[in-house]
């Protein structure tokens, strides 16, 4: 199993970037997609991005996508998030989650970070 970790949230104006990193303790890192979901107030726990084993596959939510990238480096068992043009909607915290089969259904990830609080402001 592996244990997710996330850092590198923060406050930014409108239009600004972050960086988000996820490490993950434990064996096996590579054998395990992973995800980045985030929680508005209010809202369910949505999809954001994922990158599979090798990273060469990416996928991104609709709402996300051209501006934020998703990497992963199996050597050092991290993966990021880098997020540009963020917009006030982008505010939540942030999750980082690993599991076998990924994909968008958070249901598909076994384990899960505590998360970090992204708050863009106007």
């Amino acid at each position: 199993q592996v244990q997710p970790v996330e850092s590198g949230g923060g406050l930014v104006q409108a239009g600004g970037s972050l960086r988000l990193s996820c490490a993950a303790s434990g064996r096996a890192f590579s054998n395990y997609v992973m995800g980045w979901f985030r929680q508005a107030p209010g809202k369910e726990r949505e999809f954001v991005a994922a990158v599979g084993w090798s990273d060469r596959s990416t996928y991104y939510a609709e709402s996300v996508n051209g501006r934020f990238t998703i990497a992963r480096d199996n050597a050092k068992n991290t993966v990021s998030l880098q997020m540009n043009s963020l917009k006030p909607e982008d505010t939540a915290v942030y999750y980082c989650a690993a599991g076998r089969i990924g994909g968008v259904f958070r249901t598909n990830y076994d384990y899960w970070g505590q998360g970090t609080q992204v708050t863009v402001s106007s």
